[in-house]
């Protein structure tokens, strides 16, 4: 399937793909397949009927753009869609066209082959998922001693280890895609209520129908309908929208990593229309995009979820596109940052050199740590604010700037001043945090 221009960045083409007109359509009628052949096993239904109802249900059939069309009309896109099955049964067996859609309501087929396509896409997402995390545990291993600025608030701050940062984006990765996947797995069930979730119409058979009904779609069954009650597919789009600020937040940090003033690492980028010199961060910016337009979707989402009674009006109606929207913007920015990952370029040398640049004033934590329990934490911050002056104005490192004051080397042993400035020598416990992270060490 082409993507449309204005989606090319919302998804990816196997998730266009997972909610397209041909994967709708199929879902549908696998649902009212498996409801015919449900009923015919039970002995609701004509065994005769069903398969005169499976044989009619030829996805080449049916015209999506006039089930779409005259769906306005009833609010439904199902009503259209029996429609047309129904008139295929007829052709085939005149008699057998009486028990399309027996005892099914139109939210059992909408509800139904959403989750059908949710199913789908979620074999997608974890594949990229998978990827994503193979690929950071990879770069955090390769980059576990490479020390670089920390940076808190956007301002230099004492060092930590590039592989620790990734072992951070993992730990978060993988965090909330297990989530996401647990509200996958209890969001993707059948839906079978009938016209007021009691499945009145089949009698004494409702229970074995809706059972036999999840067989045969390999859906797990609940325990009722949940035609109005849409908590599950709530906390699927939550999830999705907690996994997609996480995808963000790896991507904002590429991004700025990529900057030309600080060029600490970098993804491949796209061009500019104007200006051949540039690389611009282009993984970055789908990832960030997604995680810009998820949120309002989840509020809306979110918004629908108090609907009236054993069936609502207008909430579940705007629900299809909006999960659609929500699971296909978070499967775009997961295969755009795994794409990253993959292909990032790191350069230790250069993290080495911003620390450098700083003159040593990153390390001006370290040194009160030495200084004030001998010389008391007035006197040093006196001392760390006149070295810190000095290393700025360029005359001299921070460190040089320390071992200058006699109250310094009075206090402070020698070996400790002249390792001051050394990133190694005041890593705290990074690597253990980062082993934790990928579940290497308790």
């Amino acid at each position: 399937m082409s993507l449309r221009l204005i989606d090319s960045l919302a998804t990816t083409e196997p998730l266009a793909d997972a909610f397209s007109d041909a994967a709708l359509l199929t879902a549908m009628l696998r649902f009212e397949v498996a409801l015919a052949r449900a009923e015919a096993r039970v002995g609701v239904i004509p065994a005769a009927a069903a398969e005169a109802i499976v044989a009619a249900a030829v996805p080449d059939a049916f015209d999506p753009a006039a089930i779409a069309r005259t769906a306005r009309a009833s609010g439904t896109t199902v009503i259209p869609f029996v429609e047309m099955l129904t008139e295929n049964v007829r052709a085939i067996d005149p008699s057998a066209a009486t028990f399309v859609h027996w005892g099914a309501t139109s939210q059992d087929v909408s509800d139904t082959a959403l989750v059908l396509c949710l199913v789908r896409a979620l074999a997608i997402i974890t594949a990229d998922g998978d990827r994503l995390e193979h690929a950071l545990r990879r770069t955090s291993d390769r980059h576990a001693g490479s020390a670089m600025l920390a940076r808190t608030l956007l301002q230099p701050a004492p060092p930590t280890t590039f592989g620790l940062k990734a072992a951070g984006w993992y730990g978060a990765a993988s965090r909330g895609r297990a989530r996401l996947a647990s509200a996958f797995r209890d969001a993707c069930v059948a839906q079978f209520g009938g016209a007021s979730g009691t499945l009145a119409a089949l009698g004494p058979y409702g229970l074995a129908v809706s059972t036999e009904l999840s067989r045969e779609l390999d859906l797990l069954s609940t325990d009722a309908p949940w035609h109005a009650h849409r908590d599950r597919l709530a906390w699927l789009v939550a999830a999705c929208g907690t996994y997609t600020g996480t995808l963000g937040k790896i991507a904002r940090d590429v991004a700025l990593l990529m900057q030309y003033e600080v060029a600490e690492a970098a993804e491949p980028g796209g061009g500019s229309s104007t200006m051949p010199h540039k690389r611009n961060p282009a993984g970055c910016a789908v990832a960030l995009a997604a995680a810009t337009r998820v949120p309002g979707l989840v509020s809306a989402f979110l918004s629908g979820l108090p609907q009236e009674h054993e069936r609502g009006l207008g909430g579940w109606h705007a629900e299809a596109a909006t999960v659609a929207s929500v699971v296909q913007a978070t499967g775009a920015a997961l295969a755009a940052v795994a794409d990253v990952i993959e292909t990032l370029s790191v350069d230790p040398d250069r993290m080495r050199d911003n620390i450098t640049a700083t003159r040593g004033v990153v390390f001006a934590e370290r040194a009160m740590v030495l200084l004030a329990p001998v010389v008391g934490r007035k006197t040093a911050s006196r001392l760390i604010a006149d070295a810190i002056e000095t290393a700025r104005r360029g005359d001299r490192t921070f460190a040089e700037a320390l071992g200058e004051s006699t109250e310094v080397t009075a206090a402070v042993d020698g070996a400790d001043l002249s390792s001051l400035q050394d990133p190694d020598a005041y890593l705290g416990v990074a690597e253990r945090f980062r082993r934790r992270l990928l579940g290497g060490e308790e």
